[in-house]
C-alpha cells in the first residue's frame, strides 16, 4: 500500500537510521567501556607483582624480627594479590582464552616454584642461584601477563575508536545523502513552486513544475500546475468580463448623455415625438436593440394608442410633419431588425406614476443576444423620465384647460352684464315705440323700422345667448373625445335620434385651446343643422389626416339658400373666425345629395406638434 507521505516518511526513515546509528554507536562504547573498566587496576596490581616477588625473596633471606610480619603472612598477602578482584575481573571468563592460560601459568608457578622455595628458604642465609632463576621466570610470566593485559586493553580501545569512526563515517553518508535528497526532492521543487508563484503574481501563468514522482511536493506541483491552468482560464475570463464590464460602462455612460441631452428638449417642447426618438434611436444603437414603440394610455380608452416608433416602412397614422422621416426606413431594413418575424424578443416596460399607468415602452432585441442587467436599468430609467415628461405634459395641458375656461367664464360674464343687458334695453324701448300710435304717411315706415329692430335686437340676442353659452363651455372631461360624446349625445335627444360619430384623433394632438375651438365650431354645425337646416340625420366625423385634422358635420336637411349666409345670422361668422384663429379653413357648403357640410381643417400648431417648417430629411 503506497504511503500517503513518502517525503515525510523518507526524512522519518533518515533520521531514524541516524538515532540508530547513534544508539548502536553509544550502545557499542558503552559495552566497549564496560569491557576495560578496571584494566588499569589490573595492569598496576599485576606489575604490583613482580616488585612483591622480589620482597618475599628478600625478606625470606633476610634475618628473622619481631617488626616484621612473618614470612606465611607476606606470602597469603602475595596469594591474594594474584587472586586479586581487579586481575580476576579483567581476565576473561573462558577457559581457552590465551590471558586465562597465562594467568593460570602465573599461578602454578607460584604455588609449584617460588613460594614452596620461599617457604624452604631459611632466614638469614643468603639467596641462592635456583632461587634467583625461579623468580626470574616468575617474573617473565608476570610480565607476560601484565603485557597481554595491556594489549587487551588497548584492543578494547582501538575498537571503541573504530566504532566511533564508522558510526561518524555512516552518521555523514546518511547526512549527505539527506541533503542531495532533499536537494534533488525538496530544494529544487520548492524553487520551482517559487518561480510559480512568482510567475503567478506577475501574470504569467504559462510556468509549469511538471514534477515527477508522488510525494507531497509533487502532488503539491501537480496542484500549481492545475491551479495556474485555472488561474489562467480564470484571469481571461475576469479579462473578459471586465471588459464587458467596461464596454457596458461606457455604453451606459453614453446612454445617459443621450438621455441627458434628449431630456432638455423632451421637456422644453413637449414634444414626446421629436424628443423621444433621437434619444430612443441612439439607444438603440449603444445598447444593440430596436425598434422601440411607445403606447400611451387613457383610463377611459380601452386600448393603448401607439404615440411613438423608431422604425416604420409606412409613415405612421398619428403623423404631424410630412417633412419628417426620423422614423421611417426602407421595407428591407425592417426585414433585419428583431422584431417578432425575425427571432426577437420583446420586453414590455410600464410607463407609470404612483397610482397611474400612463404608457408602455415596448422594447426589441435580438433572441441570440440576451439584454443586460445594465440596459434593463437605462430602459426603466428611460421609463421615468418619460413618465416624468408625460406627466407634466398632462399637468400642463390640465391647467390650460382650467385657465381658459375661466377665461372665457368672465368674458361670458362681463356680455352677460353689460351687452346682454343693453340688447334687452332696446328691446323694452322698441316695445315701447310700438305702443305709440303714430299716424299719418310715415305710420308705414315706422312700422318697417320697428320690425327691423325687432328682428335685429332679436337676432343679436340670440346670437348673444348662444356666444354666452359657448363662452361658458369648458372642457371638464378628461379629452376632446369624450367632450364631443357628451355633446353628440345632448344634440341626438334635441334631434331625437342618434347622431353618428366617427372619431379617430391620436391622443394629446391639439392643445387645450384648438381643442376649445373645435368643439365649438362642432356645437354650431350642429345647432344649425338642428334649428335651421330640419335635418333627420346627422353625423359628425374627427378624422386625423396627417398632417392635418378635419372636423366635419353633414346633414341631409335643406341647405343653404343660395349657397350664402342667411340673413341676420352670425353663427358661420363666429365659426370662420375661430377657423382662422386656428389657422385653418372652414367651408360651408350644399352636399350633392342633399343637406350641408361643415368642413374644418387646420394643421395643429400647439406645443405638442412637430414643426411644419421642419427641413426634409
Amino acid at each position: 500500500m503506497t504511503s500517503k507521505h513518502p517525503l515525510v516518511n523518507r526524512v522519518a526513515i533518515v533520521i531514524g537510521a541516524i538515532v540508530l546509528t547513534a544508539i548502536v554507536s553509544m550502545a557499542s562504547t558503552l559495552a566497549v567501556s564496560n569491557s576495560i573498566e578496571g584494566n588499569a587496576t589490573a595492569i598496576n596490581q599485576a606489575g604490583a607483582l613482580r616488585m612483591g616477588a622480589y620482597e618475599l625473596v628478600a625478606v625470606s633471606a633476610a634475618e628473622a624480627s619481631q617488626a616484621r610480619p612473618p614470612v606465611q603472612e607476606q606470602l597469603a598477602n602475595y596469594q591474594r594479590q594474584l587472586q586479586g578482584s581487579a586481575i580476576m575481573q579483567a581476565i576473561p571468563r573462558t577457559d581457552d582464552h590465551p590471558l586465562v592460560r597465562q594467568h593460570q601459568n602465573v599461578s602454578n608457578i607460584w604455588q609449584t616454584q617460588l613460594k614452596p622455595a620461599i617457604e624452604r628458604h631459611r632466614p638469614g642465609v643468603p639467596v641462592t642461584s635456583g632461587m634467583l632463576a625461579t623468580v626470574e621466570d616468575y617474573i617473565i610470566e608476570v610480565n607476560q601477563l601484565v603485557k597481554m593485559l595491556e594489549e587487551r586493553t588497548e584492543a578494547r580501545i582501538d575498537l571503541l575508536h573504530m566504532i566511533q569512526i564508522i558510526s561518524m563515517v555512516f552518521s555523514i553518508l546518511i547526512i549527505v545523502a539527506l541533503f542531495v535528497d532533499l536537494k534533488n526532492r525538496v530544494i529544487r521543487p520548492l524553487r520551482k513552486l517559487i518561480d510559480i508563484a512568482v510567475a503567478v503574481g506577475d501574470k504569467d501563468f504559462s510556468r509549469k513544475a511538471s514534477l515527477r514522482g508522488s510525494d507531497e511536493l509533487a502532488r503539491l506541483g501537480s496542484a500549481f500546475d492545475q491551479m495556474t491552468d485555472e488561474l489562467a482560464m480564470t484571469y481571461h475570463e475576469l479579462e473578459s468580463k471586465a471588459r464587458q464590464k467596461t464596454e457596458e460602462l461606457e455604453t451606459s455612460h453614453a446612454a445617459l448623455q443621450a438621455m441627458h441631452s434628449a431630456s432638455r428638449g423632451l421637456f422644453a417642447n413637449h414634444d414626446l415625438c421629436s424628443g423621444a426618438i433621437p434619444m430612443l434611436q441612439e439607444l438603440e444603437r449603444l445598447l444593440g436593440i430596436g425598434p422601440i414603440r411607445l403606447y400611451l394610455h387613457d383610463k377611459h380608452s380601452d386600448e393603448p394608442v401607439e404615440a411613438v416608433t423608431t422604425a416604420t416602412d409606412q409613415r405612421p397614422f398619428y403623423c404631424r410633419d410630412h417633412h419628417c422621416n426620423a422614423c421611417l426606413v426602407t421595407p428591407e431594413a425592417l426585414d433585419e431588425l428583431p422584431v417578432a418575424s425575425n427571432d426577437g424578443r420583446r420586453l414590455l416596460l410600464p410607463i407609470r406614476i404612483p397610482g397611474q399607468l400612463l404608457g408602455t415602452l415596448e422594447v426589441w432585441y435580438p433572441a441570440s443576444k440576451a439584454l443586460s442587467a445594465t440596459s434593463r436599468r437605462l430602459l426603466e430609467t428611460l421609463t421615468d423620465q418619460l413618465a416624468t415628461a408625460i406627466y407634466l405634459e398632462n399637468q400642463i395641458t390640465e391647467e390650460q384647460q382650467m385657465t381658459l375656461a375661466e377665461e372665457r367664464t368672465v368674458i361670458a360674464r362681463e356680455l352677460h352684464d353689460s351687452l346682454a343687458q343693453s340688447l334687452s334695453y332696446l328691446k323694452m324701448q322698441v316695445a315701447r315705440l310700438r305702443r305709440l300710435n303714430i299716424e299719418g304717411e310715415q305710420k308705414a315706415v315706422h312700422e318697417d323700422i320697428l320690425n327691423e329692430l325687432s328682428t335685429g335686437l332679436n337676432s343679436a340676442y340670440r346670437q348673444l345667448r348662444e356666444l354666452l353659452a359657448t363662452f361658458r363651455l369648458k372642457l371638464d372631461t378628461p379629452d376632446l373625445a369624450t367632450a364631443l360624446t357628451k355633446t353628440i349625445d345632448e344634440f341626438s335627444v334635441r334631434l331625437g335620434k342618434p347622431v353618428e360619430f366617427e372619431y379617430n384623433l391620436p391622443p394629446q394632438t391639439l392643445s387645450p385651446n384648438e381643442e376649445i375651438h373645435t368643439l365649438q365650431i362642432v356645437r354650431e354645425g350642429l345647432a344649425n343643422a338642428v334649428k335651421h337646416a330640419d335635418a333627420t340625420d346627422i353625423r359628425v366625423e374627427i378624422l386625423f389626416e396627417s398632417p392635418q385634422v378635419c372636423a366635419r358635420v353633414l346633414d341631409n336637411g335643406k341647405g343653404l339658400p343660395g349657397e350664402s349666409q342667411p340673413v341676420n345670422h352670425y353663427g358661420l361668422i363666429i365659426m370662420e373666425d375661430r377657423a382662422t384663429t386656428l389657422g385653418g379653413q372652414l367651408r360651408v357648403h350644399n352636399r350633392d345629395e342633399g343637406g350641408v357640410e361643415v368642413a374644418l381643417t387646420f394643421i395643429p400648431k400647439s406645443r405638442n406638434m412637430i414643426s411644419t417648417e421642419t427641413s426634409s430629411a
